[in-house]
């Protein structure tokens, strides 16, 4: 399976990316796996670098859910609570799409990564060309507006007060997408921002 190129103008280029990104919307996207995971309906999934204690059986609770449920979720899956919610995700049957913060044109491909790709369940998009082979803080910044862009709903588990993550859901917020998180006293700065709770048990 070789990586595959939409350019803007293309029939399977997503319309989130124009409508929200407008001039900052990718002219191309590689692409790894199975187009036909665009088409579902999308969870974007963020969580900060640092997750505090009370939402992290949550968060894994949570995935566990989406897993079962047949939930197709995306993200950059960098942070330890992302990567650990990929794992709980790629051990399902529902598709996972995986935008890494570089090129996945030189990506060396994971082993836990490979029986889901071949099976048709995980998908790379990368907004990147072949000289961006590192993350960079403004690759993943680029990235994380890309993520949000292509998905349906939102959901952050954790962002520090006054961090990256949190802008971006201020950002988010103002295109009118929905926005969820969890009940913590932790994310007291997410729903003063007018982020939604999730109900965990519908």
């Amino acid at each position: 399976m070789g990586i595959q190129y939409i350019n803007q103008g293309d029939l399977h280029y997503p319309a989130g990316l124009r409508n929200y990104l407008a001039e900052h919307a990718p002219e191309r996207i590689a692409v790894l796996g199975s187009l036909d995971i665009l088409k579902e309906k999308k969870m974007a999934f963020f969580c900060s670098s640092k997750c505090p204690g009370d939402l992290i059986i949550k968060t894994y609770d949570l995935a566990k859910k989406w897993r079962d449920d047949g939930v197709t979720v995306i993200g950059g899956f960098h942070s330890p609570m992302e990567q650990e919610c990929l794992n709980i995700l790629l051990r399902g049957k529902q598709p996972v799409i995986l935008c890494p913060a570089r090129s996945i044109e030189t990506m060396r491909l994971k082993t836990e990564h490979r029986t889901p790709l071949a099976e048709s369940r995980l998908l790379f998009l990368s907004p990147f060309p072949s000289r961006e082979k590192r993350m960079t803080a403004e690759t993943a910044l680029i990235r994380n507006r890309f993520v949000a862009a292509l998905a349906d709903k939102i959901f952050v588990a954790s962002a520090a007060p006054g961090g990256k993550t949190e802008m971006l859901c201020r950002e988010i917020l103002s295109w009118g997408k929905p926005v969820a998180t969890l009940e913590s006293p932790a994310n007291g700065n997410l729903t003063a921002l007018g982020v939604r709770l999730l109900n965990t048990k519908a």
